[in-house]
């Protein structure tokens, strides 16, 4: 069956048919590591190692090239290195640190290529100097800017009017520039920030240039499929499309462009002000990794996804219930579902894949092998059943910190309530044991049992 995927270039959903089917190459922008990603910046690393495993199962592991960047160089560090009083390579090591494992806890594989920013000041130079070269950017005052009027069809990607894309440019107003939509590919460093040699002297790059230069490096002048977050389309991704298209001199700097939806937390848009701005690092302490990975896949990566206590806490607990079944299996691409990967090669049908998951647990649930396989097998493709049924069985969220005596105690008192009929004094307690995120089992023999609510 066809691989079909939708264009946000075109508009549209078409066939994939890579350039080179034995090297199939993929960029996914990465985070620029000043501080902890929020869990928007989740969602896009799920949906592109979810891609990443698709086009794996589809072309082999070894003829599949993923690179994701790390932006280790930008004002935003800058900033932070200083308010921090720390070193700015301190800083991003910190957070590259930290990065790996928010990714790794969402299931997410490494990609094949996670190149740094830094270690490309000199492709960057010279991509700079080609469109300088072509007509395409001019020198102004220690500045390199491109010339956005060059290029007659800007705008191609999000087709957005002239006034808008200038509004959201968030166009800087400079005596400089020739026009209000020209952007920085090279900017005047001063002596306290890091900077580099450069035919235009001592500087750094603009945020745009960074991954035209990463991804030419390790994909070549064009590749197959570009990602990240429906945010960078304008004026990220367009910017990139402009310098790389006009520096190498091709009509597409990658094929498919893939953009996900937004996010929201309780029907809201995300907000420190409003108290709902939570990180990667903050949803997995609350919840396992491979529940937030679910309840993220439920939703077509296109759409917006609206996070909620009810939607993780459903998804763990469809977790609880398939994790025992499809331990019992062993997974095996050549034992993926047909409706399952029917749905995964309709641009990433995740929800309907999902549903084709139900089925198999509940054909493997009737006693069916089969389906047992099936569903390890497909659920492994989704990157799901990866701990071991210990670990999944005794997760619990890294800020609950029960008194186990204390547990103990409020236990025989709820006992001793029953045996003296006193029920109002038992429900008090067992209200009092689940506010403390304890789960209480009473035994056929009288006793009980309790567990760490999950």
């Amino acid at each position: 069956m066809p691989l079909r995927l939708y264009n946000t270039l075109t508009r549209n959903k078409t066939d994939f048919v890579p350039i080179d089917e034995s090297n199939v190459r993929l960029y996914a922008c990465g985070p620029t590591v000043y501080d902890h990603l929020h869990i928007g910046n989740g969602r896009m690393l799920i949906v592109f190692d979810q891609l990443f495993r698709l086009l794996r199962h589809v072309y082999g592991a070894d003829h599949v090239k993923y690179v994701r960047n790390i932006t280790d160089v930008d004002d935003k560090i800058n900033q932070r290195a200083k308010e921090r009083g720390i070193d700015i390579r301190v800083l991003t090591d910190e957070m590259t640190k930290i990065f790996h494992e928010d990714a790794a806890a969402l299931g997410c594989l490494p990609p094949n290529v996670e190149p740094r920013a830094t270690k490309h000041m000199a492709q960057m130079t010279a991509i700079i100097e080609k469109l300088i070269a072509k007509g395409n950017a001019y020198e102004a005052q220690g500045h390199v800017l491109f010339d956005v009027p060059s290029m007659p069809d800007y705008g191609q990607l999000s087709r957005r009017p002239l006034d808008d894309m200038i509004a959201g440019a968030r166009v800087e107003v400079a005596p400089y520039k020739r026009g209000p939509m020209d952007f920085v590919l090279w900017k005047p460093s001063k002596a306290v920030e890091p900077g580099w040699e450069s035919p235009w002297g001592r500087g750094r790059p603009g945020w745009h240039i960074e991954c035209s230069a990463m991804s030419w490096t390790h994909l070549g002048e064009t590749f197959d499929i570009h990602g990240g977050g429906i945010d960078l389309v304008f004026p990220h991704h367009e910017n990139e499309v402009a310098q790389t298209r006009c520096a190498f001199g091709h009509d597409v700097m990658a094929n498919i462009w893939m953009h996900n939806g937004h996010l929201q937390v309780e029907g809201e848009k995300m907000s420190k002000s409003l108290g709902n701005f939570r990180t990667i690092r903050d949803v997995v302490a609350d919840w396992p990794g491979e529940a937030v990975r679910l309840t993220m896949l439920k939703t077509h990566y296109r759409q917006p996804i609206d996070l909620t206590i009810s939607s993780l806490r459903e998804s763990q607990k469809e977790l609880d219930r398939w994790y025992p079944l499809a331990k019992q299996f062993a997974a095996s691409p050549a034992m993926i579902a047909e409706d399952f990967l029917q749905a995964l090669s309709d641009d990433m049908n995740t929800p309907d894949a999902i549903t084709s998951l139900r089925r198999l647990y509940k054909e493997a649930s009737d006693e069916v092998a089969f389906a047992g396989t099936r569903l390890a097998s497909c659920g492994h493709l989704l990157g799901l059943f990866e701990s071991s049924m210990a670990e999944w069985t005794h997760w619990k969220p890294a800020g609950l910190a029960i008194d186990e005596l204390h547990v103990a105690r409020l236990i025989n008192a709820r006992l001793a309530a029953r045996k003296n009929k006193n029920f109002a004094e038992s429900d008090r307690i067992r209200d009092e044991l689940d506010a403390m995120g304890v789960a209480l089992k009473d035994n056929k023999d009288g006793t009980t049992t309790w567990e760490p609510k999950r």
